[in-house]
């Protein structure tokens, strides 16, 4: 007789703070100090987003249109224009093909990366002069590369139904700047051919007839992770000394979820101690 009922009950509901699924976990916060599952310690987490890192070579690089343009057609933003990163003759008003209407928002695309040393926790970028994220960081924009796990195909089945999740893979962003590397260091530690070992197809290297180029690095400022539920990872930001000090023989023994030697028991075992980060 009232079928409008029947849809606002559920709304009710949780209007009212009952979950409609009662063994639903946390989503976007860390629970109160009674949770069921011992979270993971800010180093356990940096770890992690460096093992993800380091499997990964590809991810979602953004950056912000300029907010306005000068009389000179040299494109500022907030006056911070960045001094670090080669002109090399490029010198187009990056804001003459951008609508008025876009000036100050974000714009995140795909982009390759890869770990190089000698300092693989910033990540190795190939920039293309004329790519948007150059010509924006070029005038002023900070940038930030995102990055998400993917449990790999031969992951095994789990009773869990949040295991596998979207929602509760971990993901993180990594808050910096781009700025340009020495010749001489690209030539002592190899960065082309560390690159190119990621991106074999990539042939708009520097020195090509295809794209102006150089090789360049973000220099990661902040990072902040997203492990996953709530109720059995960590959210938050990891300082950046505990990122940088990750080292190779941690991220080796570490495993993500789905990956071969992942043990949910040991890396979600219930709290029995008030272990702090």
């Amino acid at each position: 007789m009232f079928p409008h009922l029947i849809v606002l009950f559920p709304l009710l509901r949780l209007a009212l703070g009952e979950s409609l699924s009662p063994a639903a976990p946390h989503i976007f916060a860390n629970p109160p100090e009674q949770a069921a599952y011992e979270i993971p310690t800010i180093h356990e987490s940096a770890v992690l987003a460096r093992r993800i890192l380091n499997l990964s070579s590809i991810g979602t690089l953004s950056t912000v249109f300029p907010a306005s343009s000068d009389a000179s057609g040299l494109v500022q933003q907030g006056g911070n224009l960045k001094d670090h990163l080669p002109n090399q003759g490029y010198t187009e008003d990056v804001s003459a093909a951008q609508p008025q209407k876009f000036a100050g928002s974000p714009i995140g695309l795909m982009e390759y990366y890869a770990t190089c040393d000698p300092h693989p926790f910033n990540p190795t970028i190939l920039a293309v002069s004329i790519a948007t994220y150059i010509r924006n960081a070029r005038s002023g924009s900070d940038v930030s590369l995102s990055l998400r796990w993917h449990p790999p195909s031969s992951a095994p089945p789990s009773s869990d139904p949040y295991l596998y999740s979207p929602a509760n893979m971990p993901r993180f962003s990594l808050q910096g700047y781009i700025e340009a590397i020495p010749e001489d260091e690209v030539k002592r530690y190899g960065i082309q051919e560390c690159f190119l070992d990621r991106h074999g197809e990539v042939i708009w290297t520097p020195g090509s007839d295809i794209h102006e180029s150089w090789w360049g690095r973000i220099i990661v400022e902040g990072i902040y992770w997203f492990g996953g539920f709530g109720d059995r990872a960590r959210i938050g930001w990891i300082p950046v000394e505990e990122w940088a000090n990750v080292t190779n023989e941690e991220i080796e023994k570490a495993r993500l979820v789905g990956e071969d030697g992942y043990d949910q028991k040991t890396a979600r075992r219930p709290s029995s101690s008030s272990r702090k980060s």
